[in-house]
C-alpha cells in the first residue's frame, strides 16, 4: 500500500532471505493470454510479444492439435512508454468450448487454454476463501483451511489505548476488546480505512448479485442457520471495525497495531503489545458508511443475527455524528510520534481530504434511511470530483450505492441518480478507449501511470466501474472491456504471470506476506492477488527497466508482490460478477 511504503524500508534487511526466485525469475511465453480460459460469448484475446513478419496465427484443439479457427493478427502496437511491441491475437468469433493453443510461425505455441462456461468459477471460489485465511484472532481449522490451518494469534481481547487515543473512559494503557478482523496485508495490523473500502466491496457484490451468491459455497465455517458464505466473511471483519468504535461518543480509532511491524513469523509468535491508535475523521466515516450498508443488509436476516441491523445502523448514525462535531481530524502519524513518546512506525494510511468520505458515509445513510439530513449533505458536494475508488478516494462508492438503490429511494431523490449515471458513463467511456486502442487489448496498461503501487488493484477497479455501467446500460462493450483486465491479472501481460496465487500455470510463489513465507509450505495461501507491476520500486530492488515488466516474484518485493484485502476485494467483485453475468448470457 503506496501510504505504508516509508514504513517498510527496514525490509531492506530482509534481503538475507533466501527465496529461489531472487536472480530467477521465470522468462514470459512469447504468447500471453489469460490462465484461467475465456468465456464462449464474450471477447477473447492473446498477445504476442515478440514482433514477426508472420501475419496470421492458429487455434488448435487439443489434444489432436487440429486448426478449428484462423485469425489475422493486429498491426504491431506500441506503449508509448516501454520498448516493448505487441500484436494482438483476437479469436472472439470463435465460441466452441475446448481446450487449444495459439500458434505463429515463428515463435513457440503458447501454453494450452480453456473456453468454457463457468471458466472463472475456481477463480471466484479462491478470491473469496483468501479473506478467510486473513483471519486474525481465529485457529484456521484443517478441514476448512487444509494443509493451511493455523493456531490462532494476536488475540487483541486486551488492546492497550495508545495516548492519542484517550477520552473521558478510557486512560492511556487501560486495555479494549478489538479481537477479529482481517490483518490488513503481508502485515500483521488491522487498519480501519483499508477494511472499509474492502469490507463494503464484499458487501456491493452481494447486494449487485445476492442471488448468485445464495448458492455460494466457498468451504469456511458459518452458523447453523447459514447466510451466504460471502455476508458471513465481510460480517467477521465488521464485526471487529464496530469494536473499534468509542461508543462514549462515537469516535473510531484509526487502527490497531504493534508499534513496529512483526517479523516474518506466524501470527501466534508475534507477540508484541498492541494498541488502539487516534480517532480520526477518515476511520470514523469509513465505520458510518459501511455500518450503515450492513444495516441494508442484514435486516433480511433477523433469525440468524437479531439485532445486528439495529446494532449497526446506531453505530452509523453515532459515527456520522462524531463527524459532524470534529470534521477534520487527521491522522497524522509524523505529528503523532513528534507528540508522543510511544512511537508508531507501521502503515500510516494517513488522509487529508475527506470530501469524498463525506460523499461515501451520506449516500450510504440516504440509501438506509431517506433522510432529508443525508441527502443535503450528499447533494452539497454533487459537483465534486470522483475518480477510480481507492482506500482514500471512496466518493464513488457513494455513487454505485445510490444508483443500485435507486428503486428504494423516494421521488424527491431519484433525479439524483441520473447526474450519477451520466458521471459513471463519462469514466467507462475514457476506460473504453482505453481497451480499444491499448496495447495488450486491455483496459490497464494504456498508460504509463497506470504501473504504480497496486496496478492489479487498479485494473480490478476500472472493471468494477465497467460494470456498474453495464448494470444500468446493458452496453455489453463495458462488459468486454471490464473482462479484459481480468484476462490482464490472470496472464496476458507482458510478465506473463497469472497474478493471482495457486491460479494458472505461472503464478506468484513468493508474495511478500507473513503467512505464506513463514508457514513452511511451498505453496503460498491461494486466491490472492499481489501488487503488479509497480514502476517506482520502492523497495529498492533491482527489476526490469520497463514499466510493464517492474514485478517480481520476491518476498522482499514490497513494492510489487505484496498481497492486501483493499486489493482481492475487487477481484473477488469482478471475478464473481462475471460468473454472474456470463450465465445469464448463455
Amino acid at each position: 500500500m503506496m501510504n505504508r511504503m516509508v514504513y517498510k524500508l527496514f525490509f531492506m534487511g530482509l534481503s538475507l532471505i533466501t527465496t529461489a526466485v531472487n536472480a530467477q525469475q521465470i522468462a514470459a511465453p512469447q504468447v500471453v493470454l489469460n490462465q484461467s480460459g475465456y468465456y464462449p460469448k464474450l471477447e477473447k484475446s492473446a498477445v504476442l510479444l515478440n514482433p514477426v513478419s508472420e501475419s496470421k496465427f492458429e487455434l488448435l484443439a487439443m489434444p489432436g492439435r487440429k486448426v478449428v479457427y484462423t485469425g489475422v493478427l493486429s498491426e504491431p502496437k506500441t506503449t508509448g512508454y516501454s520498448k516493448i511491441t505487441t500484436r494482438i491475437a483476437d479469436f472472439s468469433a470463435f465460441n466452441q468450448s475446448g481446450e487449444y493453443i495459439i500458434r505463429i510461425a515463428g515463435v513457440p505455441d503458447s501454453p494450452v487454454f480453456k473456453i468454457a462456461d463457468g471458466v472463472y468459477h475456481n477463480l471466484a471460489v479462491a478470491a473469496l476463501k483468501a479473506f478467510y485465511y486473513q483471519r486474525a484472532s481465529s485457529a484456521l481449522d484443517v478441514n476448512y483451511a487444509g494443509k493451511w490451518n493455523r493456531v490462532a494469534g494476536h488475540p487483541d481481547t486486551a488492546v492497550y489505548i495508545h495516548p492519542s487515543a484517550t477520552s473521558k473512559n478510557r486512560k492511556v494503557d487501560s486495555k479494549i476488546n478489538v479481537s477479529g478482523g482481517w490483518y490488513d496485508a503481508g502485515d500483521y495490523n488491522k487498519y480501519v480505512v483499508n477494511s472499509g473500502i474492502s469490507t463494503s466491496t464484499l458487501l456491493s457484490a452481494y447486494e449487485d448479485f445476492s442471488e448468485y451468491f445464495l448458492t455460494q459455497e466457498v468451504h469456511i465455517p458459518h452458523a447453523k442457520n447459514k447466510i451466504p458464505d460471502i455476508l458471513t466473511e465481510a460480517l467477521y471483519n465488521l464485526r471487529w471495525m464496530l469494536k473499534m468504535q468509542d461508543t462514549g461518543d462515537g469516535g473510531v480509532y484509526h487502527k490497531c497495531t504493534n508499534l513496529d511491524f512483526d517479523g516474518m513469523v506466524m501470527p501466534d509468535k508475534a507477540l508484541s503489545k498492541r494498541y488502539v491508535v487516534a480517532k480520526g475523521t477518515a476511520a470514523t466515516l469509513n465505520l458510518a458508511a459501511v455500518a450503515a450498508q450492513a444495516y441494508r443488509i442484514f435486516k433480511h436476516f433477523p433469525e440468524q443475527y437479531p439485532g445486528l441491523a439495529d446494532s449497526c445502523l446506531l453505530a452509523s448514525r453515532n459515527a456520522w455524528r462524531w463527524s459532524v462535531n470534529n470534521p477534520n481530524v487527521v491522522y497524522d502519524q509524523d505529528l503523532l510520534n513528534k507528540t508522543y513518546n510511544l512511537k508508531v512506525n507501521t502503515g500510516a494510511y494517513g488522509d487529508k481530504n475527506f470530501e469524498d468520505e463525506w460523499i461515501w458515509a451520506s449516500a450510504e445513510l440516504l440509501a438506509s434511511t431517506g433522510e432529508q439530513t443525508y441527502f443535503d449533505a450528499f447533494f452539497a458536494r454533487l459537483n465534486a470530483p470522483v475518480s477510480l475508488p481507492s482506500w482514500s478516494n471512496v466518493g464513488i462508492l457513494g455513487y454505485y450505492t445510490l444508483i443500485r438503490c435507486e428503486g428504494q429511494l423516494s421521488e424527491r431523490y431519484k433525479s439524483v441518480s441520473s447526474i450519477l449515471k451520466k458521471k459513471i458513463l463519462t469514466l467507462a467511456d475514457r476506460l473504453l478507449t482505453d481497451f480499444k486502442t491499448g496495447p495488450y487489448h486491455t483496459v490497464i496498461g494504456a498508460s504509463l501511470y497506470d504501473f504504480a503501487w497496486g496496478s492489479n488493484s487498479s485494473a480490478m477497479n476500472q472493471s468494477i466501474l465497467l460494470i456498474n455501467a453495464y448494470l444500468f446500460s446493458k452496453n455489453d462493450a463495458y462488459l468486454n472491456a471490464a473482462v479484459s483486465n481480468l484476462d490482464y491479472v490472470l496472464g496476458k501481460n507482458a510478465t506473463g504471470y497469472c497474478f493471482v496465487t495457486g491460479i494458472g500455470h505461472k503464478s506468484p510463489m513468493h508474495p511478500h506476506h507473513r503467512l505464506s513465507f513463514a508457514d513452511g509450505i511451498t505453496e503460498p495461501i491461494p486466491g490472492l492477488l499481489v501488487g503488479g507491476p509497480n514502476r517506482e520500486k520502492q523497495d529498492g530492488l533491482k527489476y526490469d527497466s520497463e514499466p510493464e515488466l517492474s514485478y517480481l516474484d520476491d518476498v522482499n518485493s514490497y513494492a510489487s508482490n505484496e498481497i492486501a484485502i483493499n486489493w482481492n476485494a475487487p477481484l473477488v467483485y469482478v471475478a464473481n460478477a462475471m460468473e454472474y453475468l456470463e450465465a445469464g448470457k448463455k
